[in-house]
């Protein structure tokens, strides 16, 4: 099994690579890779989008990568190769975001708009901290992982999905916030699993194993 965490100059790569290499390490022949190259794409059967920073940075440094967008969908949508975004990653699989540029336009991959959190004032943005989940559908991907277990997040935009069937789980800041989102092969996550100790490598675990 080839997993190929993509290089697109924006994301925790260093810590993503270790904590997928350690999950897995239980699964025979799994190879995890950091690459930008297109044929590294082509070739893999799980990929994994990082991401750090803003939605319109994240966006202009992946999009200007003709050859690995090409091979993302071809991979990702014509032969549904299940994929995971992690963070902004997650973000850029929206129709469109609001971080330095109103109305940028995203891979369009899960129907919603990324918006700015707005909370009461006795609660900071960004979200940054440990924080628990609400599940909202049973899925494989939190396979032994419960309500009490918790997730590092830091961000400060809101993924609000269109079809509320994409939506796996929230947590709480002051409101509802999208933590994972599906659709069919495509999964997204607001947190990082890679910074989120034994929880976060369970879901990691869960992800590999998916069955597609």
């Amino acid at each position: 099994m080839k997993i190929v965490i993509v290089d697109y100059q924006s994301g925790n790569l260093h810590s993503a690579l270790k904590c997928f290499q350690l999950a897995a390490s239980g699964t025979k022949r799994a190879k995890v890779t950091i690459s930008s190259n297109f044929k590294d794409i082509e070739n893999a059967d799980r990929i994994v989008l990082p991401g750090v920073g803003s939605f319109n940075f994240c966006k202009s440094r992946l999009f200007e990568n003709t050859s690995l967008m090409k091979a993302l969908h071809e991979r990702v949508i014509d032969k549904k190769v299940p994929f995971l975004g992690i963070c902004v990653g997650m973000q850029l699989l929206a129709s469109q975001g609001n971080e330095g540029e109103a109305c940028n336009s995203g891979l369009n991959w899960i129907s919603g708009t990324v918006k700015k959190i707005e909370v009461k004032k006795h609660l900071k943005v960004p979200h940054m901290g440990w924080n628990n989940l609400d599940f909202i559908l049973s899925h494989e991907l939190f396979k032994n992982i419960y309500s009490k277990d918790h997730f590092y997040f830091v961000h400060s935009y809101n993924f609000q999905v269109t079809n509320s069937k994409n939506l796996l789980a929230t947590t709480d800041h002051g409101e509802k916030i999208t933590a994972a989102i599906m659709k069919d092969n495509i999964f997204g996550v607001q947190f990082h699993p890679e910074k989120s100790q034994l929880p976060g490598i369970e879901l990691i675990k869960n992800f590999i194993k998916l069955n597609y």
